[in-house]
C-alpha cells in the first residue's frame, strides 16, 4: 500500500490566536495595516460569520488572497462559500472567490511580491508569510502554492436596475 501524505504546510505559529482578535480590533477602528484587509466568510459549519485578518494581494488591479498557513480554517470556508466581505476602514465589498490552481497562482505570487522585494526590510517581512529566497524560480513558486490555497476576489458589480 502506498503512503500518501498531503503537502507540508506551514504551522500557524502561537501568537496568531492571540493576535488575530487585536488585529481585528485594530482594524475595524481604522488604524492602517499595511495590504492586510478582514476577510468576513460564512462558517462552513455553522453558517456564521467569521472574520480573519489576511493580506490582500494586488496584481493587474486584480485581487488576490493567500494562505501563508496552508489549509486552515478561513481557507475551507472560503472554499465552501464561494464569496465573501472585504473590509478596508469603513469600506465594504462582497466578492466573489475563486480558488486558484498552483499553476495559476505561481505567477500571480512571483508578481505579488515584486514590490515586497525591492526593500529589503519589507522583503524580510514578506519571507515570514511566504518563506521563498528572493530569487525563488517559477516553479519554487507554484510549489508553494501548491500547499497554500490563494482564492482570486472579484468585487461584486451593483445591480443596474
Amino acid at each position: 500500500m502506498a503512503d500518501i501524505t498531503a503537502p507540508r504546510t506551514a504551522r500557524v505559529p502561537r501568537i496568531v490566536p492571540w493576535s488575530n482578535p487585536l488585529m481585528r480590533w485594530l482594524m475595524r477602528a481604522g488604524i492602517p495595516a499595511g495590504p492586510n484587509v478582514l476577510l468576513t466568510v460564512r462558517g462552513r459549519v455553522s453558517g456564521l460569520a467569521r472574520t480573519f485578518p489576511v493580506a490582500l494581494l494586488q496584481v493587474d488591479g486584480r485581487l488576490f488572497v493567500q494562505s501563508p498557513y496552508g489549509d486552515v480554517d478561513w481557507v475551507r470556508n472560503l472554499r465552501a462559500a464561494r464569496e465573501a466581505r472585504l473590509d478596508r476602514g469603513r469600506r465594504q465589498t462582497t466578492v466573489d472567490a475563486t480558488e486558484l490552481t498552483a499553476a495559476e497562482g505561481g505567477p500571480i505570487l512571483l508578481a505579488a511580491l515584486a514590490p515586497f522585494r525591492r526593500n529589503r526590510l519589507m522583503a524580510r517581512f514578506a519571507r515570514v508569510f511566504v518563506p521563498l529566497a528572493a530569487d525563488a524560480t517559477l516553479d519554487e513558486h507554484i510549489r508553494h502554492v501548491g500547499s497554500h490555497p490563494m482564492f482570486e476576489l472579484t468585487p461584486r458589480t451593483a445591480d443596474p436596475s
